[in-house]
């Protein structure tokens, strides 16, 4: 049965032009940062790029907060926040992508990742009065996930990939959507976005650090020295800005909407990879792409459905 949300945590219903700005914006950075691990996955390990990506988004998103004259560390009503979100959006699903991709191939991966929004939707559906699933809704979170299967194409197909590593893919996304619900009922008292996202990568990059030199030592880091601006740009640009939108988004619009990042992310990461890596740039890819955005665009722009019971 539908639930309605705490009173702080239902804000006014933004405008498109907010939601489409704040999704362009996530989609964008994120997307830009497979471009950035994809530069340094032949020689640091995933741990290790996990690790630094935390560390650099908590450092940068700290020194903002000095900057606001805000104390950086947590307040008691922040702790169990900031490491649920330091978990379910962070070291874990991180640590699960990272071994699920030793043996699985990106593409059905990727496609496994992609059901996220169709996940958060469906839970959301649930859980919240005010996110119930309209036709509209429901169309354009399938229509995306068509455009995803297309945009990757021959891929989703590719061999190899074990049980354990499509569960883990599996682990992954449910965490991801958790994450995405639990903001929804962080109480405004204790859910402004940038300190969200700051307490996030503070709990991240803490523990995948820990992992990460209790399992593969203090030499994983080295080869980093080899890779600084791209490191640097995947932990400012591409993690500390996107997740402080994001949470931003999520707590204005809700999680069904602000979930799209999910489907956009990858035509992002593709059009980075031809532009940038001159990677081929196929029919179905265009077409991919422009189903995405039209499964985005039924979604972001469905009202929201307050008042539902």
């Amino acid at each position: 049965m539908a639930t309605t949300a705490p009173e702080e945590a239902t804000p006014q219903e933004p405008g498109r032009g907010f939601i489409a700005a704040n999704l362009l914006t996530c989609s964008l950075l994120w997307g830009s940062s497979y471009l950035f691990i994809k530069l340094m996955s032949a020689d640091v390990s995933p741990l290790a790029i996990a690790a630094s990506r935390g560390l650099l988004g908590a450092v940068s998103l700290a020194l903002w907060s000095l900057w606001r004259r805000r104390n950086p560390l947590p307040r008691r009503a922040e702790i169990l926040p900031w490491v649920m979100l330091g978990t379910t959006n962070g070291w874990l699903p991180n640590v699960l992508v990272g071994y699920a991709l030793v043996q699985l191939a990106s593409g059905p991966a990727a496609m496994i990742q992609a059901a996220g929004p169709l996940v958060t939707a469906l839970a959301a559906h649930l859980a919240f009065s005010e996110e119930r699933l309209s036709r509209r809704r429901l169309g354009g979170i399938l229509l995306g996930m068509a455009g995803v299967a297309l945009l990757i194409g021959p891929r989703l197909f590719a061999g190899g990939g074990t049980a354990l590593s499509v569960l883990a893919m599996i682990g992954a996304t449910l965490s991801y959507a958790s994450a995405n619900l639990y903001v929804r009922t962080v109480p405004a008292a204790t859910g402004d976005p940038a300190r969200l996202a700051l307490g996030q990568q503070m709990v991240s990059g803490t523990i995948a650090t820990t992992l990460t030199l209790a399992l593969l030592g203090p030499a994983a880091f080295l080869p980093l020295g080899n890779h600084l601006p791209a490191m640097l740009m995947l932990g400012v640009v591409a993690t500390a800005i996107p997740v402080t939108v994001f949470m931003r988004l999520i707590r204005a619009a809700g999680p069904t909407r602000a979930a799209m990042t999910g489907y956009l992310v990858p035509t992002v990461a593709v059009i980075l990879g031809v532009v940038v890596l001159h990677e081929a740039l196929e029919l179905r890819q265009v077409l991919g792409g422009c189903i995405i955005l039209a499964g985005v665009f039924l979604v972001t722009t469905a009202p929201r459905r307050v008042g539902a019971s």
